[in-house]
């Protein structure tokens, strides 16, 4: 799993690829994606999941606190026939000033479990919104197999052990050490595990800071896995889907859009 972390041309290709074939068509069931709409990403990386909505002719905004990656999606868009109609900004959201329009979508696709504070963030999150946009949310459940994001170990056992980062932090922090993972990596993991969210939670934030759930999709086989892994996409079964708690541990990812009451 590791080889796909450290190879950019192939994550962007696979942000792309399930892009197209999911997220868009999720976002279609209930708002036309139109050209000219503003369209932000939070969390963009290279900014492979804009490039369906630059094809649409959208107007794109990436934000990314890492600069490498904003400097290679930069390198990587710079021969799209619609460049012009996109911005890659290296900032912290909390922080950034150069957004200068309300968007029509907003985009986080497996960066809600990284963001510190949440709430905070789906507040802040309104001012962004044009008054009928929305906001498109895909996650990794914690409590999930791999919800640990376990996957970017450097160890072959470990990026493919499931359910083991629900163990308590001390014996979490001990395994991924007498494995030989990096301090740097080590961090990492423990942030994850400190931010990791529920679908329950989520869907409580959601309705505490004034926003409404337009769709949810709950998957057993996360629709991103077609690409990586070569399996079908699988829903969870309705039964399992209504069950509080259990549906945690049985979602590889929750797809939802949401809008402003």
């Amino acid at each position: 799993m590791q080889e796909r972390h450290t190879d950019p041309l192939r994550y962007i290709n696979e942000q792309i690829t399930s892009t197209q074939n999911y997220i868009l068509p999720f976002i279609q069931q209930a708002k036309p994606v139109l050209s000219g709409m503003q369209v932000l990403e939070i969390g963009c990386g290279e900014a492979g999941n804009l490039k369906p909505f630059l094809d649409l002719g959208c107007i794109c905004t990436g934000v990314d606190f890492s600069t490498h990656k904003i400097d290679r999606g930069k390198e990587f868009y710079s021969t799209h026939p619609l460049s012009q109609n996109l911005t890659l900004i290296s900032e912290d959201i909390y922080k950034t000033n150069e957004f200068h329009s309300k968007f029509d979508i907003i985009i986080l696709r497996d960066v809600i479990e990284h963001i510190h504070d949440q709430d905070k963030f789906l507040n802040l999150m309104k001012g962004l919104m044009a008054p009928d946009g929305v906001a498109f949310f895909a996650f990794p459940p914690w409590q999930n197999p791999f919800g640990g994001h376990q996957q970017i170990c450097e160890s072959k056992i470990l990026s493919t052990l499931p359910y083991y980062h629900l163990l308590p932090k001390i014996l979490y922090k001990s395994i991924l050490k007498i494995f030989g993972e990096s301090d740097a990596k080590i961090t990492s993991l423990l942030e994850i595990k400190e931010t990791g969210i529920s679908l329950e939670r989520f869907e409580r934030l959601v309705g505490k800071n004034g926003y409404t759930q337009v769709l949810r999709t709950l998957y057993f086989i996360n629709p991103n896995y077609e690409v990586k892994f070569g399996l079908k996409p699988r829903k969870l079964y309705t039964v399992f889907a209504a069950i509080p708690f259990l549906r945690n541990f049985l979602s590889t990812c929750g797809y939802y859009l949401i809008k402003r009451k």
